[in-house]
């Protein structure tokens, strides 16, 4: 018996030593193959290369996974080649996986050869680290074209401003983009290549759209765990787990103050993907989160999220344990995580997401996430609940029916809805199109790209006006005193008015309704005119320009004019207590209001069907309401802020007054006695310097509202307030921030807009953009390419086909949807 135990032993001795001979001879043949290829090609052998392979020979002795490290920080460029020979041989070996990592290599790396070597890799390819010191933006966006076959990619701090990563990442399951702070949006196909992605972390970026960032998300078939900011204790994507007693004392500066607590997550940790060397963290004050800004966001959170774990973040934030701020809780948010219920959002959003922020999702969450988007936000306009076919609204248009079946019969109930339901199709179809176009289409006034004055300098829009009759005018002034009235449909000039002596900005425009072919303008050293289109010539320079305008009495410190409803009389207000009337017919001025206010009146308003009634906003915080068969003595009624107003309108109907305070701050009151009737809750940024301004968008339906310290354009409904969608204006070049200086709703098409842009340079370009919330921005990308092509006879003639049939009967849809 003991004889064959010691038999038996010595075989298990005989075998694991042929193992171990078999493991170090096909590890020695890796060496040898690079020494030789290094002779091949004529390069010393790198001694951190032979390091590399003689760590793997260690793991392999020691029956650990063999994995080979390639730290690029060590290579130069010679010694790339003979590396890509060894790895293209690397399926015989038995080398289990590859990490190439880059922490900024202080030689430049020629990267045809670093993406050669990582495909060189093929499936053996694990982790790719890879920093921005080195590496050109080229590079990166080459890789992302074409994808790798690697499981982990880790692109920290790389100056990416917009992921498109289209190419095959087909085995990738953890991507992590934190500190890419040039990173502002997703584009729409930008995973469509990542089957298998299952943790996502994008901490300090600069994504802040919800709205486009939930909709690529969405298409993440596998999406478990995804975080814009991380608790202070966990470095991966994965649920907190600090133990009961860590969770319960909560006195330690350095411990998360949210837990995961006693859920049980049903998949595997990210620790092990994230166990690579770490370039040095941000540890300026830029890092931290704005401790005014998180106290409401930590309110919204904890009032939008009942769990266990929300709660002990309110228990947290009262007891403040240790001295320890709200700004230790969490570390490094992007902008999207100050959006409103933006936990909420995401999480009835993205169904199969099972931690956010490094806290676990429950199932009571979910539930309660459900009721807090139907109460905050809307899906579609018009209260529609899910996105419809366009051609089926046109078939149950044209047929007079609903398309809602009987319980027991498959016909179809008849319907008039609304009466004449006319408005209710046309509502549907613009919510149909709204669904299927979440990146709408946006691109400036064609006339810019071609109008110049002389010497080659662009024309500098300073404010605009649509035209309120004619659907293709808009006139817009400019920062050198230029009146330009264009059609904004096809880019063509209709008018000029050329500044002729002193530069002085247009700050104020309004058209007349009686006489469409006139408007007033004002000037920032307060100059008043009054402008005919059909005299003015239709180019730039011309030295009769001017010639037939109407010169008013002056008005110092001008900011705003506004005609009333009969065409007779516009009010003049500015830098001033009080506001001016003139009688436009005699170019004289009426009379002055002084003392109106306590502070400068920003806006003067007058109603759109009442010539005598008028509103008023001012930096004293108060919005009043005048009639002028009274004497502006007393003010109809006194509505306040708590901020200073910037500017206030009536509704259409003028039923309605939207008010726009300081930092986003926008309330809709009745105009009968100015009681609030819709708080919109848009959040503040702390500035006060955030000039905002809001207007009317499909009649009095929707309102949109932008700010001058931001890009972002909300839409809200003006009956409810819940938010539609945001619309983010982005520069062309990188780094340049584009701000919302002003705005108009296009007054004949739905959800139409027009935003005034500017950027912080004073030499910058400055546009004026159109949004169409109905058609995507492929769409326009299309159009923009047949623009040339857009008004020859035959063109024009197809479009009116498609259009007659669309309009008439929906037997013709189907001949003008085929293929000619």
């Amino acid at each position: 018996m003991l004889n064959s135990m010691s038999l038996l032993e010595f075989d298990i001795t005989v075998v694991l030593s042929v193992e171990r001979v078999s493991i170090s001879t096909q590890l020695d043949l890796v060496t040898i193959c690079y020494l030789d290829s290094c002779k091949r090609h004529e390069v010393c052998p790198n001694s951190a290369v032979l390091s590399w392979f003689s760590e793997a020979k260690v793991q392999k002795s020691c029956q650990e996974k063999c994995n080979i490290v390639v730290s690029l920080n060590r290579l130069k460029n010679d010694d790339i080649p003979p590396l890509i020979d060894v790895f293209l041989a690397l399926d015989l070996s038995d080398i289990d996986s590859v990490d190439v990592l880059d922490h900024g290599s202080t030689c430049v790396l020629n990267e045809e050869h670093i993406l050669s070597l990582m495909n060189a890799t093929k499936l053996k390819l694990r982790v790719i680290y890879l920093s921005s010191t080195s590496l050109k933006k080229g590079f990166l966006r080459d890789l992302c074209h074409v994808g790798l076959p690697c499981r982990i990619l880790k692109l920290r701090s790389n100056n990416i401003q917009k992921l498109d990563m289209v190419g095959r990442f087909m085995r990738l399951h953890t991507l992590n983009l934190d500190f890419c702070t040039l990173l502002t949006s997703l584009q729409k196909d930008c995973f469509s290549c990542m089957p298998n992605l299952m943790y996502l972390s994008m901490c300090e970026t600069r994504v802040a759209n919800l709205w486009t960032t939930t909709e690529v998300l969405a298409e993440l078939p596998s999406l478990l765990e995804l975080r814009f900011q991380n608790c202070l204790c966990c470095k991966d994507t994965g649920p907190c787990n600090l133990s009961s007693r860590e969770k319960g004392s909560l006195n330690v500066i350095n411990t998360c103050s949210y837990s995961a607590g006693e859920t049980t997550i049903g998949f595997l940790s990210l620790r092990e993907s994230f166990m690579v060397p770490e370039v040095h963290r941000k540890t300026d004050i830029s890092s931290k989160v704005d401790e005014r800004k998180f106290s409401g966001y930590l309110q919204d959170r904890s009032e939008g999220s009942p769990s266990p774990l929300h709660n002990l973040c309110v228990q947290y934030e009262s007891k403040n344990v240790s001295g320890t701020s709200n700004k230790d809780i969490w570390h490094h948010p992007s902008p999207i995580c100050f959006e409103k219920h933006y936990r909420a959002y995401m999480v009835a959003s993205l169904h199969r997401l099972a931690v956010l922020d490094n806290l676990p999702i429950t199932k009571k969450e979910k539930e309660t996430s459900k009721t807090i988007v139907s109460e905050f936000y809307e899906y579609l306009p018009y209260k529609h609940n899910r996105k419809k076919n366009v051609v089926n609204i046109l078939q149950k248009r044209e047929t007079g029916t609903s398309g809602v079946h009987y319980r027991n019969s498959s016909k179809l109930k008849q319907t008039y809805c609304y009466g004449k339901s006319q408005c209710f199709f046309s509502r549907s179809l613009s919510a149909a199109r709204f669904g299927s176009s979440m990146w709408p289409s946006l691109h400036p006034v064609s006339s810019f790209s071609h109008i110049y004055k002389e010497e080659n300098k662009r024309l500098r829009p300073r404010q605009f006006e649509y035209h309120p009759s004619n659907s293709s005018l808009m006139a817009f002034g400019t920062l050198d005193g230029e009146i330009v009235v264009v059609n904004h449909e096809t880019g063509n000039l209709v008018g000029c008015n050329s500044s002729i002596g002193m530069i002085n900005s247009v700050l104020g425009l309004c058209w007349l309704k009686k006489y469409p072919s006139k408007l007033v303008a004002g000037f920032d050293n307060g100059c008043l005119k009054l402008f005919d289109v059909n005299h003015m010539p239709a180019k730039l320079g011309d030295r009769s320009c001017g010639s037939g305008a109407v010169h008013f009495e002056d008005f110092e410190q001008l900011t705003s004019v506004h005609v009333n409803s009969t065409d007779d009389q516009f009010l003049a207000s500015g830098y001033s207590k009080g506001v001016a009337l003139y009688d436009i017919s005699t170019g004289k001025r009426l009379q002055v209001f002084t003392n109106m206010h306590r502070e400068p009146i920003n806006v003067a308003k007058f109603a759109h069907h009442s010539p005598c009634m008028f509103a008023t906003s001012s930096f004293d915080k108060d919005v009043k309401m005048w009639d002028l068969r009274e004497k502006p003595e007393n003010p109809c009624y006194t509505a306040s802020s708590s901020r200073g107003n910037v500017m206030v309108c009536f509704s259409p109907d003028d039923l309605y007054l939207l008010v726009s305070a300081i930092d986003n701050e926008v309330k809709q009151l009745l105009a009968v006695d100015g009681r609030l009737h819709t708080n919109f809750n848009i959040t503040s940024t702390g500035s006060a310097h955030n000039y905002t301004r809001s207007y009317y968008m499909n009649g009095r339906d929707y309102i949109i509202s932008g700010s001058c310290d931001e890009h972002a354009v909300r839409i809200c409904c003006a009956q409810t307030g819940r938010r539609l969608r945001d619309v983010y204006i982005e520069g062309t070049e990188s780094g340049k921030s584009i701000f919302v200086q002003s705005l108009r709703g296009d007054p004949f098409r739905p959800f139409n807009f027009s935003v005034l842009t500017s950027t912080m340079r004073p030499t910058a370009k400055q546009e004026i953009i159109k949004v169409n919330l109905l058609a995507s921005s492929h769409d326009a990308d299309e159009s923009s390419r047949d623009q040339g092509r857009a008004h020859s006879p035959a063109r024009l003639h197809v479009h009116k086909t498609v259009q007659t049939c669309v309009e008439s009967r929906v037997g013709y849809v189907s001949i003008c949807m085929k293929p000619s």
